[in-house]
């Protein structure tokens, strides 16, 4: 199982305590902390996702579940009406995030803020959260991971002006949260509330 680099220094410190435990004989201790490095180690987890690809097609950015699909207006990069399709991520959920389609990331911005419940609709406003802005063939369309109550740490992967491949990785997000899509309104929406989507594998929505 391929793990994201991220997580090893979680992973390793979570192992030794496990084996001090097991050294120590605390074998109730041992027992109890036995199920938090087995999460650890499948929290991290990066699986491969060869899914469909094309310029048509907009990939689900992350593994979760469709929290909200609303018209919402996007000043900052696509600047206009827009369709945001907000997905949770929960602690069991793959954390790594991959690119909805490919293209050239135009704008990169970081907002740091409160951590409040990811799910809530006010986390896409108030949240610490990371945006990318992105150059498709056939449009503009942004991506923004959004900070939880558990999450303390957001990792986005590229720099502006970086040439980026539909389905690769674009960063992870630890310990629970949400990524929002922010796509033009004339896009087709292909999941719905409630739905379970992942990540460089479902597809969410169709351009024209």
């Amino acid at each position: 199982m391929r793990i994201a680099p991220e997580g090893w220094p979680f992973i390793v410190l979570a192992a030794l305590v496990l084996l001090l435990l097991g050294a120590a004989r605390w074998w109730i201790p041992f027992l109890i902390w036995l199920p938090l490095v087995i999460w650890v180690v499948a929290f991290f987890r990066d699986p491969a996702r060869d899914g469909p690809r094309g310029e048509g097609l907009l990939l689900a950015p992350a593994d979760g579940k469709v929290v909200g699909i609303a018209p919402v207006d996007e000043p900052s990069f696509v600047r206009g009406p827009t369709t945001r399709v907000s997905i949770f991520m929960n602690v069991f959920n793959v954390h790594v995030n991959r690119y909805p389609a490919g293209g050239v990331i135009a704008q990169r911005a970081y907002n740091p803020g409160k951590f409040l419940n990811a799910a809530g609709d006010k986390a896409s406003l108030d949240n610490e959260q990371s945006s990318l802005g992105l150059d498709t063939p056939r449009g503009r369309i942004l991506v923004r991971q959004i900070a939880g109550l558990l999450a303390r740490r957001i990792v986005t992967d590229h720099a502006v002006g970086t040439e980026v491949r539909q389905g690769a990785r674009l960063g992870i997000i630890r310990f629970g949260s949400r990524v929002d899509l922010f796509v033009p309104p004339d896009v087709r929406v292909l999941v719905r509330v409630g739905d379970a989507t992942r990540a460089g594998l479902t597809v969410v929505g169709e351009w024209p």
